[in-house]
């Protein structure tokens, strides 16, 4: 049921809490990525001051130069070593396309590799599992193409050529992550036999909980789907330990202060009236495990939590623990963030 919220949001309206906490965070995260780049300049330049024949891991390429003429010169670090003509004067550089020169962000580099999404990428360069041409970097905006060397965690990693996008209908006791320490199941168990794309899922579901769930290699798509700023929409049938009252049913939508914030349904109602223990509830805020906080928050156990939409995908003709292709339509209503499902559009 949709409820007119305009008198219940007023209250927050005023408030500066809120606007002051993400501001000071933002602050904290300019100071952040300001020391990244300090430490990854200067272990740069320490490099640089490293006699090349001092250097152990250092592994250069080797050119084609003449046979006879000019000494050779180093290659440029965001290209291939130079073809030089066994005769002439001007040697021409073998050509390489416009699309081995674009250029990238690094963590949206790997992302596009299919390791992980953009923010998962971003944390591990911070941690230094990344080195770029055999130099360990800490900026997750270091600008890289594909002529690039880079590895990932001791593994080199490439541009993923195929995007692929499955949809699974989500069980029980499967964990949402590419893998598991405790080797417990995970939801790439269950596609194993969809793609020899590395894949990943778009977001989380908690271990208990159902329902659609989208994995893929495309970083950028999975990025959108799962940034704050967009506000994706997603329905969830929730079964709960007791009947739910009307009045908690108006202070989900009307809007209710958890430990992280302020938070409000766009909609929620009765999946049927005559079984008052099953609500369905429509929300965009993607904060973790909402839901279910929202719930525990008004006195209630959540005994099942099964997520029916994510961005206009449902589970339909999908059985549980079965999985689709997305067809065409639905590929390119997600890259163009359909307004259909999205709150916010951005330019």
């Amino acid at each position: 049921m949709k409820k007119n919220r305009t008198d219940n949001f007023s209250k927050f309206a005023n408030q500066k809490k809120g606007a002051a906490i993400k501001e000071a965070y933002r602050q904290e995260k300019r100071k952040i990525k300001a020391e990244a780049r300090e430490k990854g300049e200067a272990l740069r330049q320490a490099k640089k001051e490293i006699p090349r024949s001092a250097r152990k891991d250092d592994k250069p390429e080797t050119t084609l130069r003449q046979a006879q003429g000019d000494s050779p010169k180093p290659a440029t670090r965001n290209s291939k070593p130079a073809l030089r003509q066994a005769q002439g004067n001007n040697p021409k550089p073998t050509v390489i396309s416009s699309e081995a020169r674009e250029q990238m962000p690094l963590n949206k580099f790997i992302a596009h590799c299919g390791v992980c999404g953009r923010r998962e990428a971003a944390e591990l360069v911070k941690e230094g599992k990344v080195t770029v041409n055999g130099d360990k970097i800490f900026e997750p905006g270091y600008k890289v193409s594909d002529t690039d060397k880079v590895i990932v965690k001791g593994k080199r990693v490439f541009l993923q050529k195929n995007s692929v996008y499955i949809l699974l209908n989500k069980p029980k006791d499967f964990i949402t992550t590419s893998n598991d320490p405790q080797g417990r199941k995970t939801v790439l168990d269950l596609i194993k036999s969809a793609t020899t794309e590395r894949v990943y899922p778009v977001g989380r579901l908690d271990r208990n909980t159902t329902g659609v769930l989208l994995l893929t290699n495309d970083g950028e798509l999975a990025q959108k789907l799962t940034h704050p700023s967009f506000e994706v929409k997603k329905i969830y049938e929730v079964t709960l330990d007791k009947p739910v009252a009307k009045t908690d049913l108006d202070q989900i939508a009307s809007g209710i202060t958890l430990e992280d914030g302020f938070v409000a349904a766009d909609s929620v109602g009765y999946a049927n009236t005559k079984d008052k223990h099953i609500v369905g509830i429509e929300i965009h805020s993607g904060k973790n495990r909402i839901v279910r906080r929202i719930f525990e928050h008004l006195g209630y156990d959540v005994k099942a939590l099964d997520r029916v939409m994510f961005a206009n995908l449902t589970k339909k003709n999908v059985e549980r623990s079965k999985w689709r292709y997305l067809n065409e339509k639905e590929v390119r209503l997600l890259k163009f963030m359909n307004n259909s499902f999205v709150r916010k559009q951005k330019g």
